[in-house]
Protein backbone atom coordinates (compact mmCIF):
# COMPACT_ATOMS: atom_id res chain seq x y z
CA UNK A 1 0.00 0.00 0.00
CA UNK A 2 1.33 3.42 -1.24
CA UNK A 3 1.76 6.41 1.57
CA UNK A 4 -0.98 7.87 -0.09
CA UNK A 5 -3.25 4.96 0.18
CA UNK A 6 -2.71 4.91 3.83
CA UNK A 7 -3.72 8.46 4.38
CA UNK A 8 -6.85 8.48 2.88
CA UNK A 9 -7.15 5.03 4.56
CA UNK A 10 -6.33 6.15 8.12
CA UNK A 11 -8.64 9.46 7.20
CA UNK A 12 -11.51 7.35 6.52
CA UNK A 13 -11.35 5.27 9.41
CA UNK A 14 -10.62 7.98 11.56
CA UNK A 15 -13.83 10.34 9.89
CA UNK A 16 -11.31 13.52 9.85
CA UNK A 17 -10.78 15.88 7.30
CA UNK A 18 -7.47 16.79 5.40
CA UNK A 19 -7.16 19.86 7.78
CA UNK A 20 -7.76 17.35 10.91
CA UNK A 21 -4.70 15.12 10.17
CA UNK A 22 -2.68 18.08 9.26
CA UNK A 23 -2.77 19.51 12.48
CA UNK A 24 -2.57 15.83 14.55
CA UNK A 25 0.71 15.73 12.64
CA UNK A 26 1.78 19.11 13.04
CA UNK A 27 1.81 19.78 8.85
CA UNK A 28 0.45 22.16 6.92
CA UNK A 29 -3.18 21.29 4.87
CA UNK A 30 -1.57 21.58 1.76
CA UNK A 31 1.25 19.40 2.78
CA UNK A 32 -1.38 16.59 3.59
CA UNK A 33 -2.99 17.22 0.06
CA UNK A 34 0.54 17.03 -1.81
CA UNK A 35 1.17 13.65 -0.35
CA UNK A 36 -2.57 11.96 -0.95
CA UNK A 37 -2.06 13.12 -4.20
CA UNK A 38 1.03 11.62 -4.91
CA UNK A 39 2.86 15.05 -5.61
CA UNK A 40 5.32 14.78 -3.01
CA UNK A 41 6.20 12.17 -0.80
CA UNK A 42 7.12 12.54 2.81
CA UNK A 43 10.05 12.80 4.33
CA UNK A 44 11.06 9.53 6.74
CA UNK A 45 10.56 11.53 9.97
CA UNK A 46 7.13 12.56 9.12
CA UNK A 47 6.36 8.80 7.67
CA UNK A 48 7.50 7.85 10.84
CA UNK A 49 5.33 10.21 12.76
CA UNK A 50 2.00 9.29 11.04
CA UNK A 51 2.91 5.56 11.82
CA UNK A 52 2.90 6.12 15.22
CA UNK A 53 -0.45 8.50 15.14
CA UNK A 54 -2.47 5.61 12.98
CA UNK A 55 -0.82 3.03 16.20
CA UNK A 56 -2.06 5.82 18.44
CA UNK A 57 -5.17 5.60 16.79
CA UNK A 58 -5.74 1.70 16.37
CA UNK A 59 -4.93 1.75 12.69
CA UNK A 60 -2.48 -1.10 11.55
CA UNK A 61 -2.58 -1.62 7.62
CA UNK A 62 -1.73 -5.10 7.29
CA UNK A 63 -4.58 -6.33 9.96
CA UNK A 64 -7.06 -4.02 9.03
CA UNK A 65 -6.36 -5.14 4.80
CA UNK A 66 -7.16 -8.82 6.28
CA UNK A 67 -10.16 -8.14 7.78
CA UNK A 68 -11.92 -6.73 4.72
CA UNK A 69 -10.57 -8.86 2.60
CA UNK A 70 -11.72 -11.80 4.45
CA UNK A 71 -15.08 -9.60 5.07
Amino acid sequence: MEFKEKLLYARAKLNISQMDLASKLNVSFSTINRWESGKVSPTKKAEYAFEIFCKENGIVFDEDLKESNNG
